[in-house]
């Protein structure tokens, strides 16, 4: 089997963990509405112990402040469920965690809790790679676990192409 087929099969996990080493990169995560889900992904992939410092669930306002430096000013005039909150929270876990990358996503996952303006299945994702941050608005459909899974695999989409892009 060629090397570039091998590569093709690779995991997206296994894709991060890959390019982490290969730079010479550390991650972590921080997660709301995703309870976990990303950090247990990366997880799967052997070897990510090298580059996976620790992974943050803030899934209360309180948590995002006091473990992410979320401004509570932030928190008052966006919401958690905001590209705002996203982009502190991703910043504010690679500070915390004196990581070069930080993948952050807050939602509202259901059954409950959505409003016209924020609907069940909105996701924000922030990441942020050498200190260059971007956010994603995603909506997902499906159940709670099916909105919380798909958070996830965009979730390291965006984590892998920054870290493919990053300076």
């Amino acid at each position: 089997m060629s090397s570039d087929r091998r590569i093709e099969e690779e995991t997206i996990e296994k894709k991060i963990e890959r390019v982490l080493r290969h730079r010479g990169m550390s991650v972590t995560t921080a997660e709301s509405c995703t309870g976990g889900l990303i950090a247990g992904t990366l997880i799967n992939a052997d070897g990510i112990s090298e580059s996976l410092k620790e992974g943050y669930i803030t899934y209360s306002n309180e948590a995002k402040v006091k473990l992410l430096g979320v401004k509570e000013e932030t928190l008052q005039q966006f919401g958690a469920v905001s590209r705002e909150t996203a982009k502190e929270m991703a910043e504010g876990a690679a500070a915390a965690a004196r990581a070069d990358a930080a993948i952050a996503a807050t939602g509202i996952a259901g059954p409950g809790g959505g409003t016209e303006e924020k609907p069940v299945g909105l996701v924000y994702i922030g990441c942020t790679v050498n200190g260059q941050t971007v956010v994603k608005r995603c909506f997902f459909g499906g159940d709670r676990n099916a909105v919380r899974h798909g958070a996830v695999k965009e979730a390291l989409d965006i984590l892998y192409c920054q870290l493919l892009t990053a300076e």
